[in-house]
């Protein structure tokens, strides 16, 4: 009899678990989401939170603020969502950087990429572009390798963090073209652009939606992209492999995550409606004017994909010789 109690409990506790669940994701949203974007304002992770963001609240009606929570390549802002209320009004828009290579590049996670994530779905692919002043004294990539390497340790290469593929792609450079260049972190692509602006950097290389303004105002030059072919954006500009480093190529990406242990129910709404939004003609319009490619999909898909980029990039951290901070 007692046996028989407590499996009646057992089930009414799991049905009121997800009658619980079902019923607070038939009326989410009833407040304010807030979207964290762990790097400054200005940058990819942060255009793309804010386009989507209006976009939810469009739809749903209800404020969507992106707060933005720079430092530690990104990992301060994660942590805050990774210990926030998993109710889905607490989301982060991560990154490659975030969600695949710092775990190879921080000694101490502050989160697990996996345990304390719920992915809701990637957002968008992005090619980076190595830039450098306009008034600097190479034209091309190989003119560029053949200034290092007559000039070791000079020059230098602005980041957004340790950790993100703006320092990877620096990393690689480095690794295939063998020449030593400095690597100089920052909370956020916008500071460093803006001391490349100033000459008190050497190169970056930088998502493209945010350098491309500075490319088209001819401020910054484009000396190549890092993705295995030529964005429509900036036709002229050749690839890595076809300036002269072989075996280059790097995409960075973009995705909505929710705290661990968030109810199924609003992850899939949540999916939904992102999805809706990246697949409309407007949207697309946008983010691909920016030199992004639109990457809707599924919460399960978007979870395998960050298992495999955790996996690749902890191989080019190794062969990079890399220590963790």
């Amino acid at each position: 009899m007692k046996i028989l109690r407590a499996v009646y409990v057992f089930f009414m506790m799991l049905f009121g678990v997800q009658a619980v669940q079902a019923e607070s994701a038939a009326q989410y949203p009833s407040k304010p989401i807030t979207i964290v974007v762990p790097f400054t304002s200005g940058g990819t992770t942060d255009i793309l939170a804010r386009l989507i963001g209006q976009r939810l609240s469009d739809r749903w009606k209800v404020p969507v603020v992106v707060d933005n929570k720079p430092g530690a390549g990104g990992n301060i802002g994660s942590a805050q969502v990774a210990r926030s209320e998993p109710d889905g009004y607490t989301l982060v828009m991560g990154t490659i950087g975030t969600h695949a290579i710092n775990p190879s590049m921080y000694s101490n996670m502050r989160y697990d990429v996996v345990k304390d994530f719920s992915p809701i779905t990637r957002a968008a692919m992005v090619p980076n572009v190595l830039v450098v002043n306009a008034t600097a004294p190479f034209n091309s990539v190989k003119e560029l390798i053949a200034y290092a390497k007559a000039n070791p340790g000079k020059l230098t290469f602005g980041s957004s963090g340790h950790g993100t593929t703006l320092q990877m792609s620096g990393e690689l450079l480095k690794v295939i073209s063998q020449v030593d260049l400095v690597h100089v972190p920052y909370k956020g692509s916008s500071p460093a652009i803006a001391d490349l602006l100033g000459s008190q950097i050497s190169m970056i290389f930088d998502n493209l939606p945010s350098a491309l303004p500075h490319i088209k105002a001819g401020k910054l030059k484009a000396l190549a992209v890092t993705s295995s072919q030529r964005v429509p954006q900036l036709p002229n500009v050749p690839t890595m492999v076809e300036a002269g480093v072989p075996g280059y190529d790097v995409m960075s990406w973009f995705g909505l995550l929710a705290p661990a242990n968030t109810p199924k129910p609003i992850i899939d709404k949540l999916n939904q409606a992102i999805v809706e939004i990246l697949k409309t003609p407007d949207v697309q319009q946008q983010i691909e004017a920016q030199g992004a490619i639109p990457t809707p999909e599924t919460p399960a898909q978007f979870a395998a994909f960050i298992r495999n980029e955790i996996e690749k990039w902890n191989k080019v951290v190794q062969t990079a010789k890399l220590k963790p901070l």
